[in-house]
């Protein structure tokens, strides 16, 4: 079975973004996908400092992700804009995952991996302006990034209070990329 993990990079409990990678995940189960929903506040992380990590090794939560990420085929990341760029919630996240364990090649968990990256905001733009920075990221990484992005603006006026997404056509749009991974991932696992 192919495996889709989804996640935002934003802690907030009402995060715009955690709604919306809900939506894409719902996509990913449509294709056939198990989808595992990642809350990244349960994984607490120092911010990453290199002399941590050579005086005491990679932390237990990093060492608990790296098995979560490497259990899986895709990936469906939604991230809040914070002035103009990604959270640094996110890149430390993936700063501490980038670092390989022992016999880990540098970013193994992430490689030849279908992505997509998407983003709410509660401005008109709908975290547009964060969204080449945060597939740059991605690509750096070595996921297979999928050309499709979805910025959702004004975000606190786009959900219902069950969390689903009000228009019809904007609901649609956000599944089908994680129709996109869950498919490509398939193809290559």
């Amino acid at each position: 079975m192919t495996r889709v993990l989804a996640f935002a990079g934003s802690m907030r409990k009402g995060s715009w973004n955690k709604k919306l990678v809900r939506v894409a995940a719902q996509g990913a189960r449509e294709a056939g996908a198990e989808v595992t929903i990642l809350e990244i506040e349960d994984y607490p992380l120092p911010l990453y400092d290199g002399d941590l990590e050579a005086a005491s090794g990679l932390p237990g939560n990093v060492v608990k992700l790296k098995d979560v990420f490497k259990a899986h085929h895709g990936f469906l990341i939604s991230s809040p804009e914070y002035n103009g760029g990604m959270p640094g919630v996110l890149k430390n996240l993936t700063d501490w995952l980038s670092r390989p364990r022992d016999g880990e090649k540098p970013f193994e968990i992430f490689a030849n991996k279908p992505a997509a990256a998407m983003a709410a905001s509660p401005g008109a733009l709908g975290g547009n302006r964060m969204l080449p920075t945060l597939r740059a990221h991605m690509l750096h990484m070595q996921m297979l990034v999928i050309p499709q992005t979805f910025g959702l603006g004004k975000a606190a006026e786009a959900f219902d209070e069950a969390g689903l997404l009000k228009e019809a056509k904007v609901s649609e749009s956000v599944m089908n990329l994680g129709r996109r991974v869950a498919e490509l991932a398939a193809r290559l696992a």
